[in-house]
């Protein structure tokens, strides 16, 4: 395996690239913390399969829904980190291959903005009854409101928003292979983990882990091969 410090026939990091490195690594870890801390929290409310007794014992007992709505709140802070890491990981690329082809520039931006509006509906229609219990002064809605909800959340982020994650996965992959900066063993285990989100049938919560795990992976290894300036990105071909 190559050495990921190995100068190759990429142009030297200048040190804007170096900054915008150093940003996305940061970014991801901002971004994988606030995610995984989001879910937590919002997973706790009662799902669609819950049965009736745990809705009513849920909702009913004081303080159980305030850790909901905190992780509601999480959410928007989760997705604006993940766009401003999407923006930086695009801005390196443009400057290590100004001449990456324009299509799967445009499908990644694409593919996290979609992936960012599918987590942000999702997350609001599951955690959208205790958000009710919390600041609202109606009663309760029914078990069979909660469930309704809690099914259009889940259809939302494990049907849609995790095949968005699978396609943003994919053609971020392309863009930091071509500019130099991913290595061909973890491009291709990159490739598996998003075709393995484009078919993914489950709705066990660790399947959103997936994306952010992969962002911190990819931010070390960005940190490692262009977080200085004057490193040299390696070629797609010597990785």
């Amino acid at each position: 395996m190559a050495d990921l410090r190995d100068a190759g026939a990429r142009p030297a990091v200048s040190a804007e690239a170096a900054q915008y490195a150093r940003l996305s690594g940061v970014l991801a870890v901002v971004f994988a913390i606030l995610v995984a801390v989001a879910l937590v929290l919002v997973n706790r409310s009662p799902g669609f399969a819950a049965i009736d007794q745990d809705y009513d014992a849920f909702y009913a007992a004081g303080g159980k829904t305030v850790l909901t709505t905190v992780g509601l709140y999480l959410v928007p802070f989760a997705g604006i980190a993940f766009l401003w890491h999407m923006i930086t990981i695009r801005l390196l690329v443009r400057e290590l291959a100004p001449d990456v082809p324009k299509m799967p520039m445009s499908l990644q931006v694409l593919a996290g903005g979609l992936f960012v509006a599918l987590l942000w509906a999702g997350t609001a229609a599951a955690g959208a009854v205790a958000l009710v219990v919390d600041i609202g002064t109606g009663p309760v809605p029914g078990p069979d409101v909660g469930r309704a909800l809690s099914g259009i959340g889940y259809a939302l982020v494990f049907v849609y928003a995790v095949r968005a994650a699978g396609m943003y996965v994919m053609t971020t992959t392309s863009l930091l292979m071509k500019a130099g900066l991913l290595p061909r063993r973890l491009g291709l285990l990159s490739y598996v983990l998003a075709l393995a989100m484009l078919i993914a049938t489950t709705f066990n919560p660790a399947v959103l882990l997936v994306l952010p795990g992969w962002a911190v992976l990819v931010g070390v290894i960005v940190l490692v091969r262009a977080g200085r300036p004057g490193a040299r990105a390696i070629p797609e071909a010597a990785s």
